[in-house]
């Protein structure tokens, strides 16, 4: 056990130098985000309560296996004269030269090479892995293809091409593994929410047999250099048996969580959002109720494509040439943004200190130039900055115009941290709109004809809608960084706006 301890020592400092090697960009675009020694060492110990009193003996993988992580913590804790094999597969040459260099002579064999294109042995009883998260948009589309071509041939499963990497990886990992094996896989916990983490959760549903997932809490980062909250997911390839019930844990430790419920199923088949699970709390509201969807359509802000190019202190447009018909007012982003209540000046422009203004000019360049010169110059040096070459203003016609988001009475904050008010509804009283920061509601047409006259109510009842509903239908991310999407604000109970539009509603119904 000393060698073992020296040679996890080591690693920790090859580590440690091999990730200075690459800039934290570098790093997130190959999903290297090493697994904590502590962390290692308790998903180890887990496998081990599991499978001690099975017979025979074990053969590990982490086809991620970095600079071997998880094999040290699985030497520390596996008898020695019941390990058979162990393998790790590791794209990233240092980091593979590293885990040879390290644990060759404890019996790890390290395949240098990419595990998505390693022909599978399914003789491995034992996975313990913390795949890489490369999201979508970092996977060429050629490699988008061919992985889904094979995790279907793998699973029958097809994922959506928004799937990052790490579903691919425990999704192919199935032709890899022994009849009975164990897996344990430290992924983002963003698939239990999002619609692409369908089929994913199908796959544990249907093809394996569910043990436990754990989530950490989210203001618990396991990665210091990513913004991603973490769950360990544990399956073992069998058939689940009749009734056979999953244990959702939440906070603390894997071995020691705060929170802990068993849940058939059938349940998981019926729950949306797994992030839910456990259940820490009472469901709040009576089944039935109103959602701000009745009331509300939900739309993100607008995405400008070069918010430095494109917005600009209003009080910079004289200088620059930029007439007042080629911009309209947009709200700052909520952190300069103190005010609950956006009234207008008489103009329509929020009566705050830091106007900002929005080019939106469908003119075409040559009457720019015959009628404002400087705009004209303006927009010349976007153009030596690439502005216009950008993935929306180059699909956008003029590329200096804007996508249509009219001016909302209402919008909400798009993120945030705070758990007791981790989003804020802001009262916008005047024309301007509001940049992709925000979810801007807009009324429909049978609360439109009434907003003008409730709107101070409608505010309140807004404001009064209790953040448990946000935590519970938003999405997290590490740090405690919380993200709600439009859809999902949709899904918040309405609580007072039901009262104060009733006999409305009931006559909107009653037209379905």
């Amino acid at each position: 056990m000393a060698e073992i301890l020296e040679a996890e020592a080591e690693r920790l400092v090859q580590q440690r130098r091999l990730d200075q090697l690459k800039t934290a960009k570098e790093r997130n675009q190959w999903g290297q985000f090493a697994t904590p020694p502590a962390l290692s060492l308790e998903i180890a110990r887990y496998a081990w309560n599991r499978l001690r009193h099975r017979e025979g003996s074990f053969h590990f993988l982490d086809p991620a296996i970095g600079t071997g992580s998880f094999f040290g913590a699985f030497a520390q804790t596996f008898p020695k004269e019941r390990i058979d094999s162990a393998t790790g597969i590791e794209l990233d040459k240092p980091f593979a030269e590293t885990a040879t260099a390290i644990w060759r002579r404890y019996g790890l064999r390290v395949i240098h090479g990419d595990f998505t294109k390693q022909p599978p042995e399914p003789i491995y009883n034992v996975v313990l892995t913390n795949p890489p998260y490369v999201r979508h948009h970092h996977l060429a589309a050629d490699d988008k293809r061919r992985l889904a071509e094979q995790v279907q041939a793998a699973t029958g499963v097809r994922l959506s091409g928004l799937a990052g990497l790490y579903c691919y990886f425990l999704l192919q990992g199935h032709a890899w593994l022994a009849q009975d094996a164990l897996a344990v896989w430290l992924i983002p916990s963003e698939f239990m929410d999002v619609n692409y983490g369908d089929e994913v959760k199908r796959y544990l549903l249907d093809r394996v047999c569910l043990v436990q997932i754990h989530r950490f809490c989210p203001s618990d980062v396991q990665f210091d250099d990513a913004l991603v909250s973490s769950a360990v997911v544990i399956f073992e390839k069998r058939k689940p048996s009749p009734g056979h019930q999953a244990v959702f844990s939440f906070g603390g430790s894997l071995l020691e969580p705060a929170n802990v419920e068993e849940v058939s199923l059938d349940q998981l088949r019926a729950t949306r959002k797994w992030t839910s699970l456990p259940r820490r709390q009472p469901d709040v509201g009576p089944p039935g109720v109103c959602n701000l969807g009745d009331f509300f359509t939900v739309k993100r802000g607008l995405a400008t494509g070069n918010n430095d190019f494109f917005i600009l202190p209003k009080a910079r447009l004289a200088e620059l040439g930029i007439p007042m018909e080629c911009v309209r007012p947009i709200l700052p982003s909520p952190r300069f943004l103190q005010q609950e209540i956006v009234r207008a000046d008489p103009d329509g422009w929020p009566q705050i200190e830091r106007q900002l203004a929005l080019i939106d000019c469908h003119a075409d360049e040559t009457v720019i130039r015959e009628r404002w010169p400087r705009f004209a110059d303006y927009l010349q040096s976007g153009k030596r900055q690439s502005v216009h070459e950008g993935y929306l203003t180059s699909r956008r016609i003029p590329w200096y115009s804007q996508e249509k988001r009219e001016p909302a009475p209402f919008v909400c904050t798009y993120m945030g941290r705070s758990l007791k008010k981790p989003f804020r509804f802001i009262w916008n009283r005047t024309r301007a709109t509001a940049a992709n920061v925000y979810l801007l509601l807009y009324p429909k047409d049978f609360v439109s004809r009434q907003v003008s006259e409730k709107a101070e109510d409608v505010f309140k009842a807004l404001r009064a809608i209790q953040p448990q509903h946000f935590l519970s239908e938003g999405r997290v991310y590490g740090g405690g960084l919380h993200k709600m999407e439009p859809a999902e604000l949709m899904r918040l109970p309405a609580g007072d706006l039901a009262t104060i539009f009733d006999s409305e509603l009931h006559r909107q119904r009653s037209l379905f």
